[in-house]
């Protein structure tokens, strides 16, 4: 019955043959195909729309952070599957290039790991770091323009000046603390998922090598790949990092986890 949870013994349940009424994820068909960042975004599964958060976030930590990915048969299945689906779709032998997102998780690496499967030889791979704490932004114009200045359907503003003051002054709160760090992580750092999409300069080439090379390629089939994409900022952050590349250059997104709705504009 696709995957499910059982709460007396406080495990996901895997049935890759059949899917219930009852999944929080559906295990039988062959991922999934939207228009997302400008890009052709392809992710293998999503969520039920009825699933609680606290159970999606189990999920997403069980899928993160499994001790040992290669020892755990249902979720290295479950991550098989989906490039399997995914190479059905776009032949992962005709790119040239992987780009994915340092993460603590050791998803993306073994993601990464099993599209070499089928890829050619040349194949080339490049890592994105996370950046010096103290050189991330903020777009505050963006956040204004786009959710602070929001008006109603009378016409009338949806917040009060006082109101956006207030939410300026805790999001300025916010960067001094991120400023202030050794490292950065998104989902710690910043609480609100509706300011994700608004975090700038959090990624950078890992190095000057790296940088060179993304702008002298041309021609190239690009794969952009992460792991779990729920507010979208982290992709978004990618290929924004990613604008020095090459027009001509075709760039396609994949993640493992992914939903329908999700339209983050590229700030």
């Amino acid at each position: 019955m696709g995957i499910t949870f059982d709460i007396e013994k406080q495990k996901f349940q895997f049935d890759f043959e059949h899917d219930g009424t009852s999944d929080l994820v559906t295990l039988t068909g062959s991922g999934y195909q939207v228009e997302a960042f400008g890009k052709c975004f392809y992710y293998g599964y999503e969520f039920e729309p009825e699933i609680n958060s606290e159970t999606r976030t189990k999920f997403i930590q069980y899928v993160k952070f499994s001790p040992s990915i290669q020892k755990d048969e249902n979720l290295s299945h479950f991550i098989q599957k989906a490039i399997n689906d995914l190479n059905a779709k776009i032949n992962l032998y005709d790119y040239d290039l992987v780009i994915y997102p340092e993460s603590s998780s050791q998803v993306n690496q073994y993601m990464l790991r099993y599209i070499y499967r089928f890829a050619q030889p040349t194949l080339r791979k490049m890592q994105l770091v996370k950046a010096l704490p103290s050189n991330i932004a903020f777009d505050t114009d963006a956040y204004t323009n786009q959710y602070l200045d929001d008006v109603l359907e009378n016409g009338r503003p949806r917040y009060t000046q006082a109101q956006k003051d207030e939410a300026l002054a805790s999001i300025s709160k916010m960067m001094d603390l991120i400023h202030s760090k050794d490292y950065f992580t998104i989902a710690k750092d910043v609480k609100k998922s509706k300011l994700r999409p608004y975090m700038l300069q959090f990624l950078q080439f890992a190095t000057e090598a790296d940088r060179e090379l993304c702008t002298t390629i041309r021609n190239q089939n690009i794969l952009v790949i992460d792991d779990i994409t729920t507010s979208g900022s982290t992709l978004n952050e990618i290929l924004r990092t990613l604008r020095i590349l090459n027009e001509d250059n075709s760039i396609t997104i994949f993640s493992l986890l992914g939903r329908k709705n999700l339209m983050a504009e590229i700030v």
